[in-house]
């Protein structure tokens, strides 16, 4: 990653011309626009649901690496492509986000460790072998001849920006990313020291977090068409939620609606862009489902209900019976 600004002081035009054709010939293939709908406009980040204790367990994790190894300034911990932890402002975040999903993610992807009972913690702390691996550096530390070097990207700063390296280490589906002041050189030493520390515990870590969402979803029963089919957005947090999705990569897009639905979908947000006040839309289709629109306090909630025969104050009721079961904590405005 590059600013425009340093490029020009660098090398001029040419050299400016020469790091976006390298980027967008790159960030181009990353696109799919067939696939792209109503989350792919919010841009949003999608946080994992997580128990307080395990959420304390990453919050100590982190704490400790940071304290551990002090060249680290910023961390963020994800799993399964999900956000849990940020130490980042929510834009930067949110640009961080999108490159690890849609690009740095899908190239290292592989079949993931999960949904066993944690035989591996003997291993792990009898003889620390742990599936730890870095996806931006070193592919192999065993060997010392091989060169490496990591991504640069820049934060906003209060006088401009901040370099920073990125450092990506993943243990099975869990990942954390470590940024560090490009003004250091990362040498081999520091990431053997970092391999050693955050691989045994990043194991555990994503162990019991496939373990507790696997118990959840033991509690919770087989999965079921989810009651109601909503998508929502928070403009203040970033945070998005679909139950119309069942599968949401950047080259698959699997949505349990008809595509003339998420278009519908599609023009009510463009209405809502339009003005600033809170409103709320209510279209029947032409298949006979309701779309509700409902913007309110920087929040945004779409839902699509199969009830051809009810009326606008039923829909109406189905909409407050969503909003009371899935966000009794959020105010929107009737």
């Amino acid at each position: 990653m590059f600013t425009f600004g340093r490029a020009m002081e660098a090398g001029g035009v040419e050299l400016l011309i020469q790091k976006l054709e390298k980027f967008f010939y790159r960030y181009l293939q990353t696109l799919h626009l067939q696939s792209c709908d109503l989350l792919d406009v919010f841009g949003g980040i999608s946080f994992f649901p997580l128990d307080k204790m395990t959420y304390l367990k990453i919050q100590s994790f982190v704490n400790q690496v940071e304290e551990r190894l002090s060249l680290i300034k910023y961390t963020a911990f994800l799993y399964n492509d999900q956000l849990i932890w940020s130490g980042l402002e929510q834009d930067d975040m949110r640009i961080l986000y999108k490159y690890l999903t849609t690009s740095l993610f899908p190239r290292h992807s592989e079949p993931e460790l999960a949904g066993r009972d944690s035989p591996l913690r003997p291993e792990v702390a009898g003889n620390l072998l742990h599936y730890g691996r870095f996806l931006t550096g070193p592919t192999n530390l065993k060997d010392p001849e091989a060169k490496f070097r990591f991504p640069k990207i820049f934060i906003s700063a209060v006088d401009g920006y901040e370099e920073l390296h990125l450092i990506v280490y993943k243990a099975m589906s869990a990942a954390a990313c470590f940024m560090i002041s490009a003004s250091v050189e990362l040498t081999r030493q520091f990431c053997e020291q970092l391999d050693s520390l955050v691989g045994p515990q990043l194991t555990l870590l994503a162990s019991d977090i496939c373990e507790q969402f696997t118990i959840n979803r033991r509690i919770s029963g087989p999965e079921k068409e989810p009651q109601f089919k909503f998508i929502y957005f928070n403009h203040m947090n970033l945070a998005e939620k679909s139950t119309i999705h069942m599968r949401k990569t950047a080259s698959v897009c699997l949505t349990s609606v008809h595509p003339d639905l998420m278009k519908i979908l599609g023009d009510i947000n463009c209405d809502f862009a339009r003005v600033d006040e809170d409103e709320e839309i209510i279209v029947k289709a032409m298949t006979d489902y309701w779309v509700v629109g409902k913007k309110s306090d920087q929040r945004e909630l779409y839902v699509i209900l199969n009830q051809k025969n009810a009326n606008l104050i039923e829909v109406n009721e189905e909409v407050k019976r969503l909003c009371a079961t899935q966000f009794n904590n959020i105010f929107f405005l009737d």
